[in-house]
């Protein structure tokens, strides 16, 4: 695992220790930026399963000026941090353990709106969906935010949740992404 491009380009990630999580890989990596980005001009990342960071890096190293990482596995935080240091965005950075809905409602206290939002949970009992709307209810997105979710291929996601669409799918063997932005025009008239 390394970071694809940007000011990072090369730099090796480490893995979490152990079998519980799944890295993308770097060919999935590059695609999914090739569709999100390839580079930004400031703004803010949430990383909600952050596993070994190696999404949010990415996202920093292309150009978003502040990442917050989450995830309930204390290896997968420490994992997170030390692959932060290495890459020396640290002070771009805040990095939790914490579950996904619980941080969710702790950044909707902190009024913190994102910019671009990676989901990679595990392919086991994802609940995106549900937290797609959570994040739309709770006005966490700017108006021109862009929600990655990779999921297991058989998982079917909405076309719509809340006030965003899906306007991207991509396949990519056991893998699939799904990309969700509001939709120009159409606003809060839609069902979840």
């Amino acid at each position: 695992m390394r970071v694809v491009s940007g000011k990072c380009k090369g730099h090796p990630l480490r893995a979490v220790p152990g079998t519980g999580t799944r890295p993308t890989t770097d060919k999935v990596k590059e695609s999914i930026f090739n569709i999100i980005g390839p580079y930004y001009e400031g703004g803010t990342v949430l990383d909600l399963f952050g596993g070994s960071g190696g999404l949010g890096i990415e996202a920093l190293s292309r150009g978003m000026e502040k990442a917050i990482f989450v995830d309930k596995d204390m290896k997968a935080v420490q994992t997170i941090r030390q692959n932060l240091e290495s890459c020396r965005l640290t002070e771009f950075a805040e990095v939790y353990r914490n579950e996904a809905e619980r941080a969710l409602k702790a950044l909707v206290k902190r009024g913190i709106r994102f910019d671009l939002v990676l989901l990679d949970p595990p392919y086991k009992g994802q609940k995106i969906a549900a937290l797609i709307g959570i994040m739309d209810q709770h006005d966490l997105l700017q108006p021109q935010a862009v929600i990655m979710a990779e999921h297991a291929v058989e998982e079917t996601l909405p076309d719509r949740i809340g006030a965003l669409a899906r306007t991207r799918y991509e396949n990519y063997g056991i893998t699939a992404i799904s990309i969700y932005e509001h939709e120009e025009g159409e606003g809060d008239e839609w069902e979840a």
